[in-house]
This record gives structure tokens, sequence and C-alpha cells, in this order.
């Protein structure tokens, strides 16, 4: 007997991996079905719990999906903390998908997600099958948050971490004030500085833009509405890449408009991108 889609139950497991040799242990949180699955990658101090409510809409009662928690975030663990960056990420993502056999795939990805999963697509562009980049690193101007590991130095990264939960919780943006409440209990101080660095040695060497402009999948790039200013927008129209301005929100979109959100998100993807491809994860 088939199961309905929309009681199909969500399965929770950890993966044992060994990347680029460091062995690390990934929870995850994943539901099965006959469509191509969609990879879901948070952002820093995030958690797959911030995006797992898509198995909750209405709109993707149909959908496969896996999500999991970056090393050092939530309940994944790595022998060397210090080994995270977005290269590590993109192995790392790379392990996963081979672990649970997945050759095609939907991509979602949030701020350092969203920079995960733009070099994930980069290396493998036949992969991809679509891409929703929620205000993911596409230029120098996007790093607020990780270049205060250059402007905000300290030797010491309990000392920055908390610091910088005290300056993110004192933004007058949208949605910071819960993610500042949170951060200490998901994400651990020693994975802050790599990641950081990482991410803007990336967003201030390399060509974003033009490696997202040059995906051949169907691409959205989502932002909130005080970010409405980013300089790179009018060219992403210009190319045909689906914008989407989420209002009442700024970076942290999945705290201050969930709901639209995910509306914008089956949107995009109900355009012929969610047939039934018999391919289970």
């Amino acid at each position: 007997m088939t199961v309905p889609m929309k009681s199909r139950p969500l399965i929770w497991e950890c993966t044992n991996l060994v990347v680029a040799g460091v062995d690390v242990t990934i929870s995850s949180v994943r539901r099965e079905g006959p469509l191509y699955p969609t990879l879901i990658l948070h952002g820093f101090g995030s958690t797959k719990e911030d995006f797992v409510d898509i198995a909750l809409v209405k709109a993707f009662s149909g959908a496969s999906f896996i999500i999991y928690d970056t090393p050092g975030s939530g309940q994944s663990t790595s022998q060397n903390l210090d080994q995270l960056s977005i290269p590590f990420l993109v192995e790392l993502a790379e392990e996963f998908l081979k672990s649970h056999g997945i050759e095609n795939f939907h991509l979602i990805g949030h701020s350092m997600g969203g920079l995960t999963a733009l070099k994930l697509a980069q290396r493998h562009p036949d992969a991809v099958l679509s891409f929703v980049n929620i205000k993911g690193n596409l230029a120098p101007e996007d790093c607020f948050l990780s270049r205060q590991v250059l402007d905000h130095p300290s030797d010491n990264p309990q000392t920055f971490f908390r610091q910088f939960v005290e300056r993110t919780r004192k933004s007058q943006e949208f949605g910071t004030g819960i993610y500042a409440a949170a951060l200490q209990a998901k994400v651990k101080p020693e994975v802050v500085r790599p990641t950081f660095e990482s991410m803007v040695h990336l967003s201030d060497t390399e060509d974003l833009l033009d490696i997202f402009i040059s995906l051949p999948c169907p691409k959205m790039f989502m932002y909130g509405e005080q970010y409405n200013t980013l300089s790179y927008l009018s060219r992403l129209s210009s190319v045909g890449v689906e914008l989407a301005e989420i209002p009442d929100a700024a970076h942290f979109i999945m705290y201050s408009n969930p709901v639209e959100m995910w509306r914008r998100i089956a949107l995009f993807h109900a355009k012929g991108l969610w047939e039934d491809h018999s391919n289970q994860i």
C-alpha cells in the first residue's frame, strides 16, 4: 500500500562521515517520497529545526527533503572544529549526498548555507535541479555578520562570540533578537572564526554573483525588504533570476516571515519543477 505523502513520517538520524580527513557525525531530518529531494542548508547560528516546518506546509505535501546540522551547530559534531570553512562544508554536502544515494536534487540555502549551496552547485551544475538562495553571499557587501571577525578581532573565541551576540541583539533589523537569543545554544564558539574568515575570503576574492548567474538551473534570490537596496538586485532581475522580496523581514526571513517565505518558495517550485520522477531518498 502506498503511504499518502502527508502521512509519511519524518526520519531523524545521525550519519558518521569522514570529510577532508576529519570524523564528523551529522544530525539530520528527512522525509522520503517519489519526488527528487530538496537539500536545505542552514546558515551560521541556525539548525535544521529552523526549516523543518516544510513538513507542515501543504504546498510541500508531496515533497521529499533532507536537512542537516553543520558540525558545531545543533546536534552535529566534529573531531576538529577548526577545519570548518565553506570548502569543508561543500565537501561535507558531497559526502552526505553520496551516503544517501542522492544524485539529483533541489537546493535551498540560507546565508552561510546559501554560499555553501552556491559552491556546491558550481561543482555539480548538472545535479542541481533548482536553487533558492535565501540571502546567501554574492558580494562583499553581504558580509555584515561574518566581517565582524575582522572588524572586532579577539584572540579568545568565547569573548568574540559573547560580544558578537550582544552586537547582534542590539541590531535594528527584523529577526535579530530571536537569532541572538538562541545563538549560544545552537553553535559552538570554536566554529565562528574559521567559518567567518572563509565566508569573507570567498566574498572578497571570488565573483560569486557571476557564478550564481551562470548556473543552468532555475534560480530564485530571496531577501527581506530591509535589504532591498542590495547593489546587485537589478542585475539579477535583468538576467532572469526570480527575485522574492519578503515584507517585514531582513536577513533572518525564517524567523520574521516564515509564512511568506514558504509561500514564495512553493510558488517557485510549482512552475513545473516538482514533477514525479520516481526518485526516493
